[in-house]
């Protein structure tokens, strides 16, 4: 008896060292293809699904084991078995398909979250990864410039890079908020926050911080118009807030009076909105000089 309660306590504390992963069918629409085209996958509706696997992480949550959600796409699913000879109505194959998605994708850290809080979070994920990687894609293909042989989306990577410290640096110590917004064949946007204490560096997390640069670059690099916008709250005194466009690869600061229209102007109406109460509308400060960056071809 002893025996066997102790290879229960055992499994029990293994099972804590080992991580789980899900996979999610995020909306109705994902859910339905693979009820239609699945026998195995049981499920007889949306609403249903998500309320199991809320109860499934609750209970996973309970064993004090690592819980990653990933979303599960079914045209990836399909696209994958096919690749892989894999039988795609089968249990097995969805979890070996959700464990690499988990590997590469987008994916969210199981902490207690309530399934409609979960559900939004892992989309936006999956959106910000997704621009990520469209606009690495950019500033890989676009090549060398035609004059001086230089790879065109490393030097705008750089001067991206060069432009964000210049930002925070001249924005001053504070809670930042910044939005990179570019058009391209995909609307680019990209949105780092930063916490800039009175001495010291500013601190980011390096993942935002690589998204907003890359979003940046890739406007620098196809000359692209696009914006870019920096809020800065601190204690006891209204946020300010300063703009910029890209304009031929460069960043060039916005008037105090373009700043108040892009932030009180509805972007889909084109109607005029009431200024935002405790905000300080200001023009963009200069960065750094043009000469330093040649233009490339």
């Amino acid at each position: 008896m002893a025996r066997s309660t102790d290879a229960t306590t055992m499994r029990r504390a293994l099972r804590r060292e080992v991580p789980s992963t899900v996979g999610l069918l995020a909306d109705d629409e994902d859910f339905t293809a693979m009820r239609r085209r699945y026998r195995t996958f049981t499920f007889d509706d949306h609403e249903t699904y998500l309320a199991r696997v809320e109860e499934l992480l609750e209970t996973l949550a309970t064993e004090g084991g690592h819980t990653t959600v990933t979303l599960f796409d079914p045209e990836d699913y399909a696209d994958y078995c096919t690749r892989t000879g894999l039988d795609p109505d089968s249990p097995a194959s969805r979890s070996r398909f959700t464990a690499e998605v988990a590997a590469t994708g987008a994916s969210v850290a199981y902490t207690g979250q309530p399934i409609d809080s979960l559900v939004p979070l892992l989309v936006h994920r999956a959106v910000r990864q997704a621009t990520w990687e469209y606009a690495t894609m950019l500033l890989t293909d676009i090549g060398e410039c035609a004059d001086c042989g230089q790879d065109i989306g490393r030097s705008a990577f750089d001067q991206a890079s060069h432009t964000l410290a210049r930002l925070l640096e001249e924005a001053g110590p504070g809670t930042h908020h910044l939005v990179c917004s570019v058009p391209a064949d995909e609307q680019l946007l990209a949105v780092l926050h930063a916490e800039r204490p009175p001495t010291g560096p500013a601190v980011l997390d390096p993942i935002e911080a690589a998204e907003f640069v890359t979003v940046l670059a890739a406007g620098i690099a196809l000359e692209s118009p696009g914006g870019l916008v920096l809020r800065t709250t601190t204690p006891a005194a209204p946020d300010r807030v300063h703009g910029w466009r890209l304009d031929r690869g460069r960043l060039t600061p916005l008037t105090e009076a373009e700043v108040f229209n892009a932030y009180c102007t509805d972007a889909d109406t084109g109607e005029p909105l009431a200024p935002e109460p405790g905000v300080d509308y200001r023009a963009g400060f200069p960065l750094t000089p043009d000469d330093q960056w040649p233009t490339h071809h």
